[in-house]
């Protein structure tokens, strides 16, 4: 396991600006040549011609192609994390429904900055190493949101986390299906109003509290309905 973990490894981290550049050049050759090859011919030679420079300055960096992929793959998804982070503190002690909103656009946003780009990273992820990157990704993004329901001024979350876990799930489920299984235009142009639509009633159903004059007798109808035939 650390075997495999220390091949997907850069050789250097970029400290000065010019190979900032460099590393950034690579990631967007791998990316147009994963888009225009595939996977399986996404070699680094190839990646290589696209970054117009040598192999062997691409190895200066990484020490094969898979490391370079997962670097890129690492990119995308702290990219995910970042903008979910940010609209998670910026919304700390806002109202429910605000929070539930905050969370989805900026997940939306973040993941389908460049559809074409998740998409084909889907396939990186399937490779080694990329469960790993993905999961800490879910972490932290877990997190974010845990924290932010923690925060909510006029409800108690027993168990945050386990709440921020269901949230992330319920987005994860249709973005793939946008991104993998060609939805209809249409899905696209009602994903984000649907999705706040079911993270927000979600997180509001936790407003029905035991203490609280009614509740009970609100839940009862809750489940009463979902029990009963369409």
């Amino acid at each position: 396991m650390n075997a495999v973990a220390t091949t997907l490894k850069p050789r250097k981290t970029p400290v000065q600006v010019r190979s900032a550049a460099t590393v950034e050049t690579l990631h967007l050759a791998a990316i147009q040549v994963l888009l225009e090859e595939g996977l399986s011919r996404c070699t680094t030679t190839r990646i290589a011609e696209r970054a117009g420079m040598s192999v062997g300055s691409l190895y200066q960096y990484y020490p094969n192609r898979d490391a370079l992929l997962a670097g890129v793959l690492e990119k995308h998804l702290e990219g995910i994390a970042d903008a979910v982070e940010r609209a998670c503190r910026e919304h700390r002690g806002q109202q429910l429904s605000q929070m539930g909103s905050a969370f989805v656009v900026a997940f939306l946003a973040a993941k389908l900055r460049d559809p074409e780009e998740a998409k084909a990273l889907y396939a990186v992820a399937e490779e080694r190493g990329g469960a790993v990157l993905a999961a800490r990704m879910r972490t932290r993004i877990e997190a974010a949101v845990a924290a932010m329901l923690a925060s909510a001024p006029d409800t108690r979350f027993d168990d945050p986390a386990m709440v921020a876990k269901i949230t992330l799930g319920a987005l994860v489920g249709p973005v793939q299906t946008l991104l993998k299984e060609h939805a209809p235009a249409q899905f696209r142009a009602r994903l984000e109003r649907e999705l706040v639509l079911l993270v927000t009633a979600y997180l509001q159903a936790h407003q029905f509290k035991p203490e609280r004059p009614g509740a009970p007798a609100a839940i009862a109808e809750v489940r009463a309905a979902a029990r009963s035939p369409s």
